[in-house]
């Protein structure tokens, strides 16, 4: 397995994908195709934790008035299966490992994992 979900609206998204040869890579438009359950399941196997994989800068934090400090593990899980903003972009996700967000460490991370300088 090799995928990566993105958001094509996302400028940062667009950028990080653009440093690798994504060939061969399933490449999933989030808000066109949002994540399933068992993809969801999947990058949890990897994280082990929901939290990991949510976006704290989503736009939907503010307009459903959520305390993020509040939130447990399966709050995490339904806000990320119920709308697209939740997940943290992009995650490169393969058998062995997985890729989430967009810090420093992560796109260094993914350079290293891509032998890309």
């Amino acid at each position: 397995m090799k995928k990566v979900f993105h958001l094509n609206t996302c400028d940062t998204c667009r950028k990080i994908l653009a440093q690798f040869d994504l060939s061969g890579w399933e490449l999933r438009e989030i808000k066109k195709e949002p994540i399933t359950e068992v993809e969801l399941a999947e990058m949890y196997k990897k994280t082990k934790s929901y939290e990991a994989l949510f976006s704290k800068k989503s736009t939907q934090i503010k307009l459903r008035e959520l305390d993020v400090k509040s939130l447990k593990e399966n709050d995490f899980k339904n806000l990320l299966l119920d709308h697209y903003t939740f997940l943290k972009r992009p995650v490169f996700i393969t058998d062995t490992e997985i890729f989430v967000g967009n810090d420093k460490t992560n796109v260094d991370n993914l350079k290293e994992f891509f032998k890309v300088n």
